[in-house]
């Protein structure tokens, strides 16, 4: 059973930096393709970021683009969300997910696995 744990999230300043981490369990993590969600209050659940299982595509929201950063580790497991020039507007709880589709998955019904979120606070 694939097993994903965000970490990362905390406080931080708007124009502040951030990298989120995502560890993958339970399965062979190359077979895998991998995605960063968001959730604010009161909103629905947004992509942010994906990553093929290969690492060689990536695709991101258009809110992100520019400032955002997917990236794995084949090592250790990892997947990670590099966030720059955070904006108020990027407070939200945020989400990896994996899927075995090989396509662009930008819903999140098409991913199987999802973390337990990790929250990024924004204070302007």
């Amino acid at each position: 059973q694939v097993q994903l744990v965000d970490s990362g999230g905390r406080l931080v300043q708007a124009g502040d930096s951030l990298r989120l981490s995502c560890t993958f369990s339970g399965d062979t993590f190359s077979k895998f393709a991998m995605g960063w969600f968001r959730q604010a209050p009161g909103k629905a659940r947004e992509f942010v970021a994906r990553i093929t299982w290969t690492g060689e595509i990536t695709a991101y929201a258009d809110f992100v683009k520019g400032r955002f950063t997917i990236s794995r580790d084949y090592d250790k497991n990892l997947t990670f969300l590099q966030m720059d020039n955070l904006k108020a507007e990027d407070t939200a709880v945020y989400y990896c997910a994996s899927t075995l589709g090989g396509g662009t998955y930008v819903y999140p019904h098409q991913y199987d696995y999802w973390g337990q979120g990790t929250q990024v606070t924004v204070s302007s």
